[in-house]
């Protein structure tokens, strides 16, 4: 399918949420959706979006006008580094997709924008997954490699790693 992508802006932070919660796999445990917002963790990839260097890119379904999916980056570091935290330079990256979407083409569609827009702006990018996230082919086929000794215990109690992307 062939998504129609649009620049995230601050107004596009509750859907970002949407994608966060889908991005952390909380339905498996069945909370809602308002519970990324209270988990500091994970919150810090949204809060507040749309500050200085906060990029972001959504995919929407142009049969229907709905937004499908969103990938987006932010700069976290020091106290508030994320999960896939490499350097205080490097962008740290979420991607998530509505379930009926994915698989379909819109997260090559986004990934590809970001790092076309981190180009020459930043050293890389980079992003915990999960490993048995089938996504991981995606990002390795976009480049991102494994940061060795990042494999880290998740909530869900399996193995997340940190993957980058050198963009110099």
């Amino acid at each position: 399918m062939k998504f129609v992508i649009k620049l995230a802006e601050p107004k596009d932070e509750h859907f970002l949420w949407q994608m966060l919660y889908e991005a952390a796999h909380m339905d498996e445990a069945g909370e809602p959706v308002e519970a990324a917002k209270h988990n500091p963790a994970l919150a810090r990839y949204v809060v507040h979006w749309g500050q200085g260097h906060d990029v972001g890119y959504i995919a929407i379904d142009p049969d229907t006008g709905q937004m499908v999916a969103a990938a987006w980056f932010r700069l976290l570091y020091g106290a508030n580094k994320g999960y896939g935290y490499v350097s205080d330079t490097v962008p740290e990256l979420a991607i998530g997709a509505r379930p009926a979407y994915r698989g379909q083409g819109a997260g090559t569609m986004l990934m590809e924008a970001l790092i076309q827009h981190a180009r020459g702006m930043y050293p890389g990018l980079s992003l915990s997954v999960r490993d048995s996230n089938p996504a991981m082919r995606l990002y390795e086929r976009l480049g991102f490699q494994r940061v060795p000794g990042s494999e880290v215990v998740n909530r869900a109690g399996g193995y997340s790693i940190t993957m980058v992307l050198h963009l110099a």
